[in-house]
């Protein structure tokens, strides 16, 4: 559970650098429209999880690790990242941004979360490399 806090906290604290950088450069979540700059996002959480379960197998899977295993603990750096990202996300539209609400932040969560279990099954899939063979 160690590795999962520490690279979810990793994932939550540079998106949350993120926004509010985003911020001072002019880009602000607004409804149905992206910026190009907004799709380079996508490697906080790829790097957060690569470097997360790279450190899991070679640490605490002592170099072995299943698929399965693999996946749950994606899911565990992905819980504690999206929590650290939405409480920065509520700081970010109470605080700096007063033109938008969290209503129009909540089509970038699902797609965060949809992006994130992508990530996770690529990644586990990446780092597995150990098969359980049924007989």
């Amino acid at each position: 559970m160690k590795n999962a806090v520490l690279w979810g906290g990793f994932i939550g604290v540079l998106s949350i650098i993120w926004m509010f950088v985003s911020h001072s450069m002019g880009v602000t979540p607004l409804k149905d429209t992206v910026a190009p700059f907004e799709y380079f996002s996508v490697l906080i959480p790829a790097a957060g999880l690569f470097i997360g379960i790279w450190s899991y197998r070679k640490t605490d899977c002592k170099g072995q690790m299943g698929f399965l295993e693999a996946l749950i603990q994606s899911f565990k750096i992905l819980i504690a990242g999206g929590a650290i990202t939405v409480f920065g996300a509520i700081l970010y539209f109470s605080y700096v941004s007063t033109d938008n609400t969290l209503r129009d932040f909540s089509g970038r969560i699902f797609g965060a979360l949809l992006v994130g279990v992508l990530l996770a099954f690529a990644v586990s899939l990446l780092f597995t490399n150990k098969s359980n063979k049924v007989d």
